[in-house]
Formats: structure tokens, C-alpha cells, sequence
């Protein structure tokens, strides 16, 4: 027997003895982590019992990623690849999804690094922001202007001027508080204290105190124009807003500002393998507690963890590259062409609002909309219960339009008209403005501000009060240059209306806005 067993190991094969019988092999390749056993019933044993069947796994599955082989239930070699390789990819998928809102904060950094927004200076657009600034869906009819906050080394002081729509949201782009016209100050200004993740030290009197989970705090805010006109509002703000550490308070830096109207810039994210090292990058920089551990195991499952390097091997960037490829296809299909009903303003028509389950994105208490949340934060660039809380005559309301009353796709080679009925529901002005379908960023025509504002000048309103405004590559006959927005041959885009100011028509819905007519 044991020269028997010399013989066959000799030859590169393995024995089976008793009820397993000899398996094929290759003495090129290693043996099977699956051993095949002989097509057989097993024998009835005094605690056999009657096994429902869908308890059960068959040998042989067909499936979206391929046949699944089982040996009585044991995975065979090549199905065991495809459901690590396939789980890989499903969980760089979720990671995509899940990390777009850290993503999205994190890719205004090098900018703000490079243009002066960090170590309590500003970036402000004192010429309003146009189309050259790649920025998710902004507007071109107040005046920008934003700062990243660090309190790494201990509490910030923001001290806000008045009238303005001011904005902390931490590093996962969660909503902290507001300041300005929304805010606890009520747009009279006033100091606000940023306190790091923890915080344990005394906190002094005469503060709007803000309590972030982040040590990052994205704080933009908006000025608002006096009839059409910035600088009023650059006035007060270079003026009063100030941004120093609560310990230097007694004798605070000065704040300094960069102009950055008509300067080329991205604070996008990326689609492309390198979306994951900027979601690494804010693992990073904060605290494991600002997330759930659910969200954090969904990271590490495909190697993102604060305090380990990422290096995927090949075969995982290969899934990586793949899982990003179809997480931006994700989320800008959500975003594009909601399936939501809900979050559609008017039955059957092609005006979205940016969520319907509020700036939580809770269906239920506890219960997370999370299509919505993706589809908003792919899109936009700002979360605050100011933009879907019904307050009359403050904060502002949105409204956006990717396809015309039949559902067709935006054209820039086309021409169409929006309809606004008399007496538009705004206190204090409205607008349109135009984005790039592929940047999500003001659309990049001959005219600087892709728009259509209520405090343009020459714009027309017809006898009963309405207004007209059209949307197209060329002027069309008749239209009043004021009331034109020029699109791009061959490129696709979309469009915000926003009401600043909203009032109550708006909300009961007795007032609506015209859907976007294809102009025959």
C-alpha cells in the first residue's frame, strides 16, 4: 500500500480512499479547495429529517455575474472568485454612494488652500460668481464668498455681518447650523464659536455656539445685492466678517480676502479612481466617531480606514476603477431622472426639487431616503433646512428642470420658453440660471452669467404682469436679449429657478411655474 501511495504522488495526483473517490488533476495546478465528491445520496441516518428545499443551495446557479457551482453547498474555485470579486465591487459601489457628501467638501480644499480660504482668510466673489468657477449648482445673483474652518487646535471665531445666508456644514457635509438671515443672529450678525469635535473647555458668554462632530467646517455664505448691485454687500462683509482662534480674541488677526470673481477654479470631486484616495484624505483628518460604524466598515471592507494606507493591489483598482464608473452613473441617474414622484413639484411635470424628505434625508425617524441624499449631494452644493423649510418672505426656495414638458433631455441646439404667471411668489427677487449636464457648474456660454435674474436690467414683463424667458443657442426673433439665456449646440444642461424671499403662493401651490416648452 505504501509503495502504492509513492506511485501516485509521484505523478502529481492525489488518492482518495474509502467512500471519496479520485479526482481529476493537473500537476501543473494546485488541487481544488473543493473537493468533488461522487453524485450520490447520501444515506438516511437516524436523524435524518425532511430539509425544506429553500434552505438549500443547488449545484449549479445562474446569475447576473455568471454560473455558481457548488459541491453540496461548498463554493468551487472559480464561483468563490466571482462573488469576492462581484462583493469588492459592490461594496466600492456603496462606498461611491455613501462617500460623494466628504468628497464633495473635500474637493474645495485645494482651491482654498491656493486662493487664500484657510487659517481664517476668505474667498469672495465680489463681481458675483460666473460660469469660469466650477462649483456645483450655484447662483450668479448674490455674492459668494467662503472659508474652511480647523479647529484642530482649538475653537474658531466667526463674526458675521448682517443680511446675509450663511452656512456651517462639517466635513461629511452634514448640516451644523446657519448664520445671517437664517440664523439664530436673524441677519443682524453677530459671533459664533466653533467648538472641535469633543470639546471640554469652558465656553465663554456672548456666543452663538456651534458643535460639530468634524474638526473641518465648511462655512460659505451669499451677500445680497441692493437692485443688482454687489457691492453693497462686499462693503459689509470685507468690513465685518472676521475669523480668528477664541484664544487670540483679545487681539484677533485681520481677515484677509481674495477676489476670486472670473478666476478659473474646480471644487468638484472626482469620478474617477481618485475619488477614493479624496474620500481617504477625509478619513483622514477626522474623527471615526463622526461616522456610523456601519458607514466606516463599508470604507474599510475595501481598504479606506483612518490610520492605514491606502494601496490597493491591481485587481482591486481594476474593481475600484469599475465601481466608480458605475456609482457616477448612480447617482447622476438619480439626480437627471428621479424615479421619486414625490420630488416632483407638480403631478406629470418636469420640475424636481432638491429633496423631498427635508435636509436630513429621513423618510422616517431613523429611516434614511438615501437616493434622495445621493442624488443631492451629486448635485448640489449646500445642505440647510433654510432651502426646504417653509418660512414666508425668508431664506429661498428651488426648483429644477433637467428635461421640457415632454421629458425629453434639455438640447443646447434647441430653443424653449418658461412661462411665469403674474405676481411671481418672491419678496425679494428670482432667477434663473443654467448648469452643465457633465460639470453640474454654470453652464459656459458667451454671456458671463448664464442666467436670467428678476433685477436684470431690460427685462421685459407683458401687459398682464407675466413674464417670458427663453433658452437657446441664438436670441430668438422677437425675445428680448433680457429675457435670454444662450445654450451650447451639442451640449445638454439644466436649470435652477430659485425664488429669494418666498412667499405664501409658492408654498399652497396657488402660483406655478410654466414647464419648459419646446419652442417649435
Amino acid at each position: 500500500m505504501q509503495n502504492i501511495r509513492l506511485l501516485l504522488r509521484s505523478l502529481g495526483c492525489i488518492a482518495a480512499f474509502a467512500l471519496i473517490t479520485t479526482t481529476g488533476c493537473n500537476s501543473k495546478s494546485e488541487p481544488s479547495a473543493a473537493p468533488t465528491t461522487q453524485a450520490q445520496a447520501p444515506p438516511k441516518m437516524k436523524m435524518t429529517t425532511d430539509i425544506p428545499p429553500e434552505i438549500t443551495t443547488p449545484d449549479s446557479v445562474e446569475t447576473s455575474i455568471g454560473t455558481l457551482k457548488f459541491s453540496d453547498g461548498f463554493p468551487d474555485d472559480k464561483t468563490t472568485q466571482l462573488v469576492y470579486d462581484n462583493l469588492d465591487l459592490t461594496h466600492a459601489e456603496q462606498a461611491y454612494l455613501s462617500g460623494i457628501p466628504g468628497t464633495s467638501i473635500q474637493a474645495f480644499l485645494p482651491a482654498a488652500k491656493k486662493f487664500g480660504g484657510v487659517d481664517g482668510n476668505v474667498m469672495i466673489f465680489e463681481d458675483r460668481m460666473d460660469s469660469k468657477a466650477l462649483w456645483l449648482t450655484p447662483n450668479n445673483s448674490s455674492v459668494y464668498f467662503y472659508t474652511w474652518i480647523d479647529t484642530t487646535k482649538g475653537p474658531i471665531v466667526m463674526e458675521t455681518p448682517p443680511n446675509v445666508l450663511g452656512i456651517f456644514d462639517d466635513h461629511w457635509f452634514r448640516w451644523v447650523g446657519d448664520y445671517g438671515n437664517a440664523g439664530p443672529d436673524k441677519g443682524q450678525g453677530g459671533k459664533f464659536l466653533i467648538l472641535p469635535p469633543g470639546y471640554k473647555g469652558e465656553v465663554p458668554k456672548g456666543y452663538f455656539v456651534m458643535r460639530p462632530s468634524t474638526y473641518g467646517v465648511w462655512a460659505p455664505g451669499r451677500g445680497m445685492l441692493v437692485n443688482g448691485d454687489s457691492k453693497p454687500a462686499v462693503e459689509s462683509i470685507k468690513k465685518l466678517l472676521k475669523i480668528y482662534p477664541l484664544a487670540q480674541a483679545a487681539h484677533p488677526p485681520v481677515t484677509k480676502f481674495t477676489d476670486m470673481s472670473g478666476i478659473p477654479h474646480n471644487t468638484i470631486h472626482a469620478n474617477d479612481y481618485h475619488f477614493y484616495e479624496e474620500l481617504h484624505e477625509v478619513l483622514e483628518m477626522e474623527p471615526n466617531e463622526a461616522l456610523d460604524p456601519e458607514t466606516l466598515g463599508i470604507f474599510a471592507s475595501i481598504g479606506l480606514q483612518k490610520g492605514k494606507p491606502f494601496a490597493p493591489d491591481e485587481r482591486m483598482k481594476k474593481i475600484l476603477t469599475e465601481a466608480v464608473a458605475i456609482g457616477n452613473a448612480t447617482a447622476r441617474t438619480l439626480a437627471f431622472r428621479s424615479r421619486n414622484q414625490a420630488s416632483y413639484i407638480y403631478p406629470g411635470s418636469s420640475w424636481w426639487i432638491p429633496s423631498n424628505s427635508g435636509f436630513e434625508f429621513m423618510l422616517a425617524p431613523g429611516v434614511f431616503d438615501l437616493d434622495t441624499r445621493t442624488a443631492f449631494f451629486y448635485w448640489a452644493t449646500a445642505v440647510t433646512p433654510a432651502m426646504f423649510a417653509k418660512m414666508i418672505g425668508r431664506g429661498s426656495q428651488y426648483a429644477a428642470a433637467f428635461t421640457d414638458s415632454s421629458h425629453h433631455a434639455l438640447d443646447g441646439s434647441k430653443t424653449y420658453k418658461v412661462h411665469l404667471p403674474p405676481n411671481i411668489p418672491a419678496k425679494d427677487n428670482w432667477s434663473f440660471t443654467l448648469y452643465d449636464n457633465q460639470t453640474r457648474s454654470c453652464l459656459q456660454t458667451d454671456q458671463r452669467f448664464p442666467s436670467v435674474n428678476s433685477f436684470d436690467k431690460g427685462l421685459v414683463t407683458n401687459p398682464d404682469g407675466s413674464i417670458d424667458v427663453w433658452f437657446g443657442p441664438k436670441l430668438p426673433q422677437g425675445a428680448p436679449a433680457a429675457n435670454w439665456a444662450q445654450t451650447i449646440p451639442g451640449k445638454g444642461w439644466n436649470m435652477l429657478f430659485r425664488l429669494y424671499g418666498p412667499l405664501a403662493p409658492w408654498f399652497d401651490k396657488t402660483w406655478r411655474v410654466g414647464e419648459v416648452e419646446l419652442v417649435n
